[in-house]
């Protein structure tokens, strides 16, 4: 038991210091520590000034507590009585002034911060307007000032506020893009919407997450944010609403109108559809919010997806094509699978779905 226990001592500082090395892996656009964003450097700052203040107060604490343990310890053969210091008002005057000095430090940046970050720029002329939705496990980016609704990809212009009006169609989920700034819930019910604005000073790609346990797939509820130039964002926002052709075989047209547009949208085909809108998928980085783009072809990951969207992604409110099953809450539709040539079919045609922008 001895032996053990001397390993387990051994072994406990190094697992330490592993778990903190380990602590600093992680990706940039996933990390609040690395602030891509004017919200992300306000948060950063306001936490970097509270830490700092708290590490001071913890390390005088513990150099006073250290001092008078050596300076005033007790010493062999000494009885005496140490001098008592109840009743000394310049120690009382400094330990209650102190504590307000530094609490009006710390006070006075958060409100200025947390007041200046609420803001709300639903008025604002300058500002894109973006209503996010989320469900279960996937998000739903509209645009009302532009007429598009779009999913899992959130575009936006960069120098410019995004003021986001947020809600969800189902459970409680929260919209954060670590990087960027957030995070905020979207709550379930009608009027119970947040409101939260973000910039984007940057043109690239930026990771998204729910950050409120959700359901099984809650760890995979991802999108992307791109942030463009006004000229490409403009040249977004006309793609999106430029007509879509359907597919030109017969076959996979049908069986695409009628077992996957019973649910989602392709342009102006069944705009009001709960599911998400599949205009422009094809030159997504995922599909299904998960299966990148760069690991196989998109339209391998489509066929994938469609295929086994239930394994992929357990929960979510995609059938696999191969059963016979309810497709959403109300639908009262089912997808009564595809044949080998449909899913090859779809799953190329919605792949050719590209935006230039």
């Amino acid at each position: 038991m001895m032996n053990r226990w001397r390993v387990l001592k051994r072994l406990l500082p190094l697992m330490a210091g592993m778990a903190l090395l380990l602590s600093a892996c992680g990706r940039d656009d996933l990390s609040t520590l690395s602030p891509q964003g004017p919200v992300a450097q306000k948060q950063f700052d306001l936490m970097t000034l509270s830490i700092s203040i708290m590490a001071l107060v913890v390390v005088v604490v513990f150099a006073i507590c250290i001092y008078v343990l050596i300076r005033f310890r007790r010493r062999k053969g000494d009885n005496t009585i140490p001098k008592q210091v109840e009743g000394n008002h310049t120690l009382e005057i400094i330990w209650t002034v102190v504590p307000i000095i530094l609490l009006l430090i710390l006070g006075v940046p958060t409100i200025n911060t947390v007041f200046g970050l609420s803001k709300d720029y639903s008025k604002d002329p300058e500002a894109v307007q973006v209503t996010v939705t989320s469900h279960q496990y996937w998000w739903e980016f509209e645009y009302p000032e532009y007429g598009i609704k779009t999913a899992q990809e959130l575009i936006v212009p960069t120098g410019r506020k995004i003021q986001f009006k947020l809600a969800s169609g189902d459970v409680t989920h929260a919209f954060w893009i670590p990087s960027i700034g957030g995070k905020i819930d979207t709550n379930a019910g009608l009027g119970t919407t947040n409101k939260l604005y973000l910039e984007f000073p940057n043109e690239g790609v930026f990771r998204g997450k729910c950050a409120e346990l959700c359901g099984p797939s809650h760890a995979l509820m991802d999108f992307k944010a791109k942030a463009v130039n006004q000229a490409s964002f403009d040249r977004w926002v006309a793609a999106m609403k430029a007509p879509v052709a359907m597919p030109a075989d017969e076959k996979v047209k049908a069986a695409f109108e009628s077992k996957c547009l019973t649910c989602h949208a392709i342009g102006e085909t069944n705009a009001g559809s709960a599911a998400p809108n599949l205009t422009g998928v094809g030159s997504r980085l995922t599909v299904g919010g998960i299966l990148y783009n760069d690991e196989k072809s998109v339209e391998e990951n489509l066929k994938d997806w469609i295929s086994h969207a239930q394994t992929i992604k357990p929960g979510n409110q995609m059938p696999d094509v191969s059963t016979n099953v309810k497709y959403g809450p109300g639908k009262g539709t089912t997808a009564t699978g595809l044949t080998e040539e449909e899913l090859d079919g779809i799953a190329k045609y919605l792949a050719g779905q590209k935006l230039e922008y």
